[in-house]
């Protein structure tokens, strides 16, 4: 008797799972996509947390709330409605605190200043996403919808920075006159983030990090005091509050590190978004955050079919905006109105 039928029925038997395997992988529908999961803000917690007497819900006049597809944003409006617009844009850690010196001055130029926080910081809900560049500049064009804002002159201080050339790169029809970068971020090279940076941005670092455990002893340190200073203590302090008891503040600058505009964005500084605008470049000499090299980077990238100035501040640091207050707000006005330019 042949083997043959037996060894052809043994063939058939063994490729059948892998076959029946494969049409089902080809020919199965995914599960319906869930709803992202948004963390709350700032506003979450209570009147008694410090976070209030630092950084209030009205820390600045005309504030509002937008609902937006990934969580409520928070945004204030200063200066006279019928002033030439600008948009101010915060960086990685510090929310838009970190403007206080300059946008009521620039209101009281008679300048209509929008200013937000970014998703994850502040007082804007943090969703459960990648926080890449689309994510943030999606989030300022739809809060400019909502404001009824044709376009506007563009300024960020550090990762705003980067969101600011971003936004300009896909949004140009949506950008006014000036573009400002201060302290900019968007070229920073993988090997200057630190380890330490590197290790605490990891997924596995971040899922520990979100355990109960964890989150109750940083809870109990960022309730200790913090020795305070003239400059960066309310600023110190709001960081650490918002790293303990915002499950996602933490999550949101781990993916900014990884996946936002921090680095990456040459294609956005080169692009014909900038033609005919009006860029500023400042940064401090010593900055060690975002190195002065950078600026100059910045200024060759960026079409000389635009008005660019590279403008540098003698020993200023990367907390420009707060030390170095006076200098950053003659130079967007500047920027905005044209005048010396």
């Amino acid at each position: 008797m042949s083997s043959r039928p037996f060894q052809c029925l043994t063939f058939t038997l063994l490729l059948l799972p892998p076959l029946l395997l494969v049409t089902y992988l080809f020919s199965a529908f995914p599960h319906p996509p869930l709803p992202v999961h948004v963390h709350k803000s700032l506003a979450s917690l209570p009147p008694t947390e410090k976070s209030w007497s630092i950084y209030p819900e009205d820390f600045y006049p005309g504030g509002g709330y937008a609902s937006l597809p990934n969580g409520r944003v928070r945004y204030w409006l200063l200066g006279p409605p019928r002033g030439k617009k600008i948009v101010l844009i915060h960086g990685l850690s510090i929310p838009a605190m970190i403007w206080k010196d300059v946008a009521p001055s620039l209101a009281a130029r008679g300048y209509r200043v929008l200013l937000y926080d970014l998703h994850g910081r502040g007082y804007s809900d943090a969703p459960q996403t990648t926080y890449d560049s689309n994510l943030y500049t999606t989030q300022l064009a739809l809060l400019m919808q909502l404001l009824k804002w044709d376009k506007a002159n563009i300024v960020g201080v550090s990762m705003g920075g980067g969101i600011a050339a971003a936004f300009t790169a896909n949004f140009p029809h949506l950008v006014d006159e000036g573009v400002g970068l201060i302290a900019s971020a968007g070229l920073i090279e993988s090997g200057e983030i630190s380890r330490t940076a590197k290790f605490m941005s990891s997924p596995l670092v971040q899922t520990l990090a979100a355990s109960r455990p964890v989150r109750s002893y940083i809870q109990r340190l960022a309730n200790q005091s913090v020795p305070n200073t003239p400059d960066n203590g309310s600023i110190v302090e709001i960081v650490r509050i918002q790293s303990a008891h915002l499950p996602g503040y933490n999550a949101a600058l781990s993916s900014s590190l990884r996946d936002g505009p921090i680095r990456g964005l040459e294609a956005a500084f080169r692009s014909e978004g900038f033609v005919g605008k009006r860029v500023l470049i400042l940064h401090g000499t010593k900055d060690v955050t975002v190195l002065p090299k950078y600026a100059t980077q910045i200024e060759g990238l960026i079409t000389d079919q635009a008005e660019k100035k590279l403008i540098t501040i003698e020993g200023a640091e990367h907390d420009i905006t707060v030390s170095h207050p006076t200098e950053v707000l003659r130079a967007i006005d500047d920027l905005v109105s044209g005048n010396a330019w």
